[in-house]
């Protein structure tokens, strides 16, 4: 009976695992296009080009939007979500491989609240950013003349889209159309959409945004030498002065016999076997040790693991990529707390294993949860309550993903290490009659 029951549960732990790692793999865009089919492009942040970390919406500034005013599906990710990037639409009408004219797609009726707006942001070097097929694509708001007094405002977006069979490997802006800013007047915003074909594979279409220039840099072979040797003897030159101590600590215990009462006391206020004692000692609470260091395991797995997968994949074409896949490593590598934190806590003595298992299970998120909870309730006075309710739907998806997953693969994994360690645990904390107390020397509640 137990043998089968150890069989139905690894089967449930394999199932849940895989099902877990799943999404990691998948993707909601496949980045491919028919002929004539929509093409997105949207609008993310604005700011001051010398402030990188600085940003806003793009609609902030009063531009204004494209007539197109629905579009087929909105790709947007729980990482894009967890990390602000919200994307707006564009209005404009692009499709696949239809190649568009310069179109007026709106007009800004420039009040003077506007033009000081878009003053403001020409005069700090405001730079917008936008994306199409998740290829970035940056532009500057506008320019001042060499005087400084006359301001312009970029008013005509030039898309160059290369193609490479069905997918969308390039994407080039050219900023035309410079209007100056006079109050009281009318500004036409327009666009042109041309599509070429590109050798360009869709796998290398992110090369062109990486920086050439330092991957291509020699290996500097003599420091990279110096710097191996300068380890070598730090730690050659410790290594000698422990061997140093330790043997004069084992010369010393080795003449103990040979000592009165007052020379042992006095000999054993120093040396390696004190400072043994003062590392080995017996945690005075040994449930919130355990735990912290079960954990700590289960972060340097995921930290190990998301290293792996982004050496691998190219996570960093993906927005918010990154921060997904951390979620799911954490879902799946609850095994790692519980073995961990439960093993310590059976070593020192412990024996309310599921007290420990739920905080081992709910400490990490508690506490990330609760500090972006509290962040969040800050912001509530700062921007609308329509975006505060947005991220606080997501950010409950991932507490429930995290607490089930986690709960039932940290009570899992659990129950496989208090088998493994004693097979008699489960009479016991089930409420049966204890044993013998010649078997297990006591029985705790």
């Amino acid at each position: 009976m137990m043998g089968s029951s150890r069989w139905k549960i690894a089967v449930v732990v394999f199932l849940s695992v895989a099902e877990i790692l799943m999404p990691i793999e998948a993707d909601e865009h496949e980045h491919t296009y028919t002929d004539k089919e929509e093409v997105v492009l949207w609008m993310n942040t604005v700011g001051p080009y010398h402030n990188r970390q600085e940003t806003y919406k793009y609609f902030s500034l009063p531009f204004c939007v494209g007539t197109k005013k629905t579009i087929s599906h909105y790709h947007e990710t729980l990482g894009e979500a967890l990390q602000g990037v919200e994307l707006e639409f564009s209005g404009l009408d692009i499709k696949f491989k239809d190649e568009v004219m310069q179109t007026t797609y709106c007009e800004i009726e420039l009040d003077k609240a506007k033009r000081d707006a878009f003053l403001y942001a020409i005069k700090n070097h405001y730079w917008y950013q936008m994306y199409i097929d998740d290829l970035p694509i940056w532009g500057i708001v506008g320019e001042a003349d060499e005087n400084g007094e006359d301001h312009y405002l970029w008013t005509y977006k030039k898309l160059e889209i290369g193609f490479n069979g069905n997918r969308i490997v390039d994407v080039n802006l050219t900023s035309e159309g410079k209007v100056k800013l006079v109050p009281n007047t009318r500004i036409a915003m327009s666009y042109s959409v041309k599509w070429k074909k590109s050798d360009v594979k869709f796998e290398d279409r992110f090369d062109k945004y990486l920086d050439p220039s330092f991957f291509q840099h020699r290996i500097h072979w003599f420091s990279i030498f110096n710097s191996f040797m300068m380890v070598i003897f730090l730690v050659g030159l410790v290594s000698m002065i422990l061997m140093r101590t330790l043997r004069k600590d084992y010369a010393r215990y080795s003449k103990e016999e040979e000592m009165d009462d007052m020379d042992r006391d006095l000999g054993d206020e120093y040396g390696w076997k004190q400072v043994h004692g003062d590392v080995f000692r017996p945690s005075s609470h040994p449930m919130i040790f355990s735990s912290l260091i079960g954990s700590g395991c289960q972060i340097f797995s995921v930290s190990f693991i998301v290293i792996v997968v982004a050496m691998i994949e190219d996570l960093y074409t993906e927005r918010g990529s990154m921060l997904s896949t951390a979620i799911f490593v954490y879902a799946a590598t609850s095994p790692v707390n519980g073995y961990f934190g439960g093993s310590l806590y059976a070593k020192q003595g412990g024996r309310r294993w599921i007290k420990q298992m739920f905080i081992g299970a709910f400490l990490i998120p508690a506490m990330v949860c609760g500090t972006a909870f509290f962040i969040n309730f800050i912001a509530m006075f700062m921007e609308p309550a329509v975006i505060i309710y947005y991220v606080y739907g997501f950010m409950m998806l991932v507490l429930v993903i995290l607490c089930i997953v986690t709960v039932c693969v940290t009570i899992v994994c659990t129950y496989f290490l208090l088998n493994a360690e004693d097979y008699r645990w489960s009479r016991w904390v089930c409420g049966n009659k204890c044993l013998r107390e010649e078997d297990l020397h006591k029985c705790e509640n």
